[in-house]
């Protein structure tokens, strides 16, 4: 752990592609760097495929020893950010379809369970909510995971983690035009289950706790390979 804090510090100000130069010479703790940089995001983009903490945290995982592992193929075409969001959005999708086959024999009763638990979020907002602000931050949320998928992952990468057309073309394979389309209408169908959009920054927050636990799960990994 002291050569992990001690990378943060020399190293807090370099860009990815020189981190991944020196984590590809042998400096593996530099790789903690880049989690910490992407942890938020990489959250909010596997967040939108999959609806339980547990799964996206196993999903993010799994993403990063495939980067970490692969990252000698990482070659700067696109950025590390982007090239991260292409395997967490695989990743995603790979476990959605094994879990499609895994749970095919009751696969309607669970999208009912799953619709009913997406509505009490909004159903069981108590009065005790602290603020205004954060009831509509949560009510912004069960909002968006009622979008469909191709219009969900556009609005978060878009709006909610502030990317270009073009990173987002790039990162979910999409011309820009049809980024644009589907935010457009990812915002319109929220305007009709909002009375106003919030600036939605702090959605889906991955916390600073889970963000370190996440961290040091992989970099564990990572030293044991």
């Amino acid at each position: 752990m002291e050569a992990i804090q001690e990378a943060h510090v020399v190293y807090r100000d370099i860009s990815d592609e020189m981190l991944v130069e020196q984590i590809l010479l042998g400096k593996k703790e530099l790789f903690d760097l880049l989690m910490k940089r992407y942890n938020q995001r990489l959250f909010r983009v596997i967040r939108s495929y999959l609806k339980t903490e547990d799964e996206v945290t196993d999903i993010m995982q799994e993403t990063y020893l495939k980067a970490y592992m692969h990252l000698a193929q990482f070659r700067g075409d696109a950025s590390f950010s982007t090239w991260l969001i292409r395997i967490g959005i695989n990743e995603a999708l790979i476990y959605l379809r094994k879990a499609k086959r895994r749970w095919s024999f009751f696969g309607e009763r669970k999208k009912e369970q799953n619709a009913e638990q997406s509505l009490s979020v909004i159903d069981t907002m108590s009065p005790e909510r602290k603020t205004i602000q954060h009831e509509n931050r949560r009510m912004l949320e069960a909002a968006i995971d009622h979008l469909p998928e191709k219009y969900r992952i556009v609005y978060m990468l878009r709006e909610i983690e502030g990317l270009s057309s073009m990173d987002t073309a790039v990162a979910l394979g999409l011309s820009e035009a049809n980024v644009k389309v589907r935010l457009h209408r990812a915002k319109e169908a929220l305007q009709k289950s909002l009375l106003a959009v919030t600036a939605g920054t702090g959605v889906f927050e991955f916390g600073n706790c889970k963000c370190d636990r996440l961290r040091e799960a992989v970099m564990q990994k990572i030293y044991s390979l």
